[in-house]
């Protein structure tokens, strides 16, 4: 580099360029034949799409240039040329509606090669895709020296062995550096480049970020509130005054705008207390009876609050046997029903209760999440299955009686935040219910848990509820921030996965548990 660099701008190619830009094409592109676009060309390319052009100016000279349109990609996404992705030069192929950014020229002066300038012509381009909401940028990436290889390989194995670095190719490794990745070999590309061979590689990147134009008057949210409830257990008259408390907190979470009530596993035991009498397996059979009406005003206050309400866990008897439930109630009306797969030891020996056989994804209005009763937080491989559905957020109600369980939960659902790069909220019950066999005691402290990377608290913790208090959490989380986790995080739990090795499937359950009528949610007569 002949002279001190004072000042390094990025600005918009402008005409007034022209001259100076032709000069810098033919020192980049010497082994190109015609290596530079004419004036007539370059206002066209600005008249139509000026945001598009842009130049990378060191003490005030053009180092760099970036030049795009924007294309219908199933238009192009077979075979084609330079000549015809450009509409022969004329850039008739440029769509405004179109969805895809298409790179037709980018380059560095030699002088400044190895200075990075490069990436910031490629971070603008990535940051204007984002900004139009376009689904990615494409381009044809020359291999310069492929000419050497063409005798021993093809195109296509001397790609692999440029990405396994076998090979220095330093414009496909520049590219492949700043996430761009090879989709296929274009045989043909650009006429005239012998260094190549003619050949290139279509290289895309895609925009995490992009949304489907919908039609719809409100789309999925992307920061998403949580209102989780640490419920204190204490003596209820009846079912009456148990929901007045249970609206209570509902109402207080609507105030806040939260989208999601989370309550914890049997917040519902106290109700246990008139039948304490009959037995522990008897008096939780009993309490299943009021499952149907709760679950109802649950719905009703979901619409009503405008929030979505995850109803913790409730027995239910389904058949002759008895099952640990639990209902999402979205604010659109709809009640959908999840299962606790793992019941405890002594839910089993105290109750008789039998686990469930449902796994699954729920679609709402703040993305897709899943939830998991209590001791199913403990099985990797569950949150692992949703986690390939695609799920966002992970709710996990429970009830903890001692520390040593409380932590069992609490790291359990920790660890799934961060190997399924998705956020946990998990909520329980304090307090004390000495008339209620098998429920005396209760330990908790409600927490949301994030992934552990740049974008996220270093501790992987988002926030936190005072232990064993009764009090409301609220909590903000950007879903936004998982896609970005999901590409280009520290690590790729999810992306790096030997799925060579191993695999891990849902079973077809031939006997699942047949709903009863809470699921429809019926008016009594």
């Amino acid at each position: 580099m002949k002279h001190k660099i004072e000042n390094i701008e990025l600005d918009f190619l402008t005409i007034d360029d022209y001259q100076e830009l032709k000069r810098a094409m033919i020192l980049a592109y010497q082994t190109i034949p015609n290596p530079y676009w004419e004036e007539s060309e370059i206002r066209t390319l600005l008249n139509k799409f000026p945001e598009g052009q842009i130049v990378i100016k060191v003490n005030g000279h053009i180092a760099g240039c970036a030049l795009s349109i924007i294309i219908d990609h199933e238009q192009f996404e077979e075979q084609h040329t330079y000549k015809i992705v450009t509409g022969n030069y004329t850039f008739e192929t440029h769509r405004k509606t179109g969805d895809t950014l298409y790179g037709i020229d980018v380059f560095i002066k030699p002088e400044f090669r190895g200075l990075r300038l490069g990436r910031r012509l490629y971070d603008y381009r990535k940051e204007l895709c984002e900004k139009l909401n376009l689904k990615g940028i494409e381009f044809g990436g020359r291999i310069p020296n492929y000419h050497k290889y063409e005798a021993e390989f093809s195109p296509k194995e001397y790609i692999e062995k440029v990405k396994s670095r076998e090979i220095p190719d330093p414009v496909l490794n520049f590219q492949l550096s700043n996430d761009f990745y090879p989709v296929r070999v274009l045989k043909g590309y650009l006429e005239g480049d012998k260094a190549s061979n003619e050949y290139a590689v279509l290289l895309k990147w895609d925009n995490i970020y992009y949304e489907k134009p919908s039609k719809r008057a409100k789309d999925i949210k992307r920061v998403v509130r949580l209102g989780l409830v640490q419920w204190q257990m204490r003596p209820y008259k009846n079912i009456n005054e148990l929901m007045q408390q249970a609206e209570y907190f509902v109402d207080t979470l609507s105030e806040y705008k939260s989208d999601f009530a989370l309550f914890p596993e049997f917040f519902n035991a106290p109700l246990m207390a008139e039948f304490n009498k009959l037995g522990e397996a008897d008096s939780i059979r009993k309490l299943a009876d009021y499952t149907n009406p709760i679950v109802q005003e649950f719905s009703k206050l979901s619409i009503s609050y405008n929030i979505n309400i995850i109803t913790g866990s409730l027995p239910e008897v389904v058949g002759d046997n008895l099952y640990n439930m639990g209902y999402l109630c979205k604010r659109n009306g709809s009640v959908e029903r999840y299962e606790k797969l793992h019941i405890t030891p002594d839910e089993l020996k105290a109750w008789g209760m039998k686990g469930g056989n449902k796994l699954q994804t729920f679609d709402t209005d703040c993305g897709k999440i899943g939830i998991l009763i209590c001791n199913d937080v403990e099985f990797p491989e569950l949150s692992r299955l949703l986690s390939d559905e695609g799920m966002d957020i992970l709710f996990v109600p429970f009830l903890t009686d001692t520390q040593n369980g409380y932590s069992r939960v609490r790291y359990c659902a920790q660890a799934r935040a961060i190997e399924n790069e998705c956020y946990v909220a998990i909520a329980g019950s304090v307090g004390n219910l000495p008339k209620v066999h098998n429920m005396d005691i209760q330990y908790a402290q409600s927490m949301v848990f994030t992934p552990c990377d740049f974008a996220f608290p270093t501790t992987g913790i988002k926030s936190e509820a005072t232990p064993n208090t009764e009090m409301i959490l609220i909590s903000d989380v950007d879903l936004d921030l998982l896609r970005e986790l999901h590409n280009f995080g520290s690590v790729k739990n999810l992306k790096d996965r030997r799925l060579d090795l191993y695999e891990l499937k849902k079973l077809n359950v031939e006997n699942p548990v047949q709903q009863n009528s809470t699921s429809s949610i019926s008016e009594p007569e």
